[in-house]
């Protein structure tokens, strides 16, 4: 079956990959670029070869193992309650590695969203304890030469097509909201725990009201002008 007709990931991709001699590849996906405050978080997973999700860690009820390993999809397609099981049955299983990183608001605002994307997912990849010989990456293509000591294929969508890219996605988006929860008993203003820094409304009314913290992206429009009004003051 081909990735379009898919509709939940599996792991075809890295089973060709390991026909072609491939050992440890990891899916890499990253959460927060939209966003007008907070990180860009990534995460970096390596499956391990002829995974089953019947095989249940002893911690783990086998029931809810296997429940909610069904569930497991792009993150964006998940509500926090599933993403939350999800992510607790992927980091408490000792055969899966995984890792995550992240790349602040002033670094973003420092060497553009694009290059930070670059460098949350590659600070990731490094911090696996396991070096991958193949990277599966979700999202276009781009050119960085801190990646050329690895193969690596890029697949638009891939959270929603290969299961360790899914995995990614909902380790990222999980590692970010807590955080982005955590900011808000700092910064109560703005409702961080529930937009997660995204662009909502509330949002919106927030920055009118109390103009931006120190979490919010200076580059990022509105918050640009926002911020050079500020300084012409």
């Amino acid at each position: 079956m081909s990735n379009k007709n898919r509709e939940k990931p599996d792991f075809a991709e890295e089973i060709k990959l390991r026909e072609r001699g491939y050992k440890f590849i990891a899916g890499v996906d990253e959460v927060g670029r939209g966003p007008l405050a907070g990180n860009i978080t990534a995460a970096a997973v390596i499956f391990p070869a002829n995974f089953q999700f019947s095989i249940f860690p002893p911690e783990a009820d086998p029931a809810q193992w296997r429940d909610n390993f069904q569930e497991i999809n792009d993150s964006k397609k998940l509500s926090a309650k599933k993403r939350e099981k999800a992510y607790k049955l992927l980091t408490r299983n000792k055969k899966i590695i995984w890792s995550v990183a992240s790349v602040s608001e002033k670094i973003i605002d420092k060497i553009n969203i694009h290059k930070a994307t670059q460098l949350a997912m590659l600070k990731a990849i490094r911090k696996l304890k396991i070096r991958p010989d193949f990277i599966i990456i979700d999202g276009n293509e781009f050119r960085n030469e801190n990646f050329d000591g690895y193969g690596k294929k890029f697949i638009v969508k891939a959270d929603a097509k290969t299961m360790s890219c899914a995995a990614a996605s909902i380790i990222a988006k999980v590692t970010r909201d807590r955080l982005m929860a955590r900011m808000h008993k700092k910064y109560p203003r703005y409702g961080f725990d529930k937009h997660k820094g995204y662009g909502t409304r509330k949002h919106f009314t927030a920055l009118k009201k109390n103009g931006p913290c120190p979490l919010h992206r200076e580059t990022f429009e509105p918050l640009k002008s926002l911020f050079q009004s500020l300084i012409k003051k």
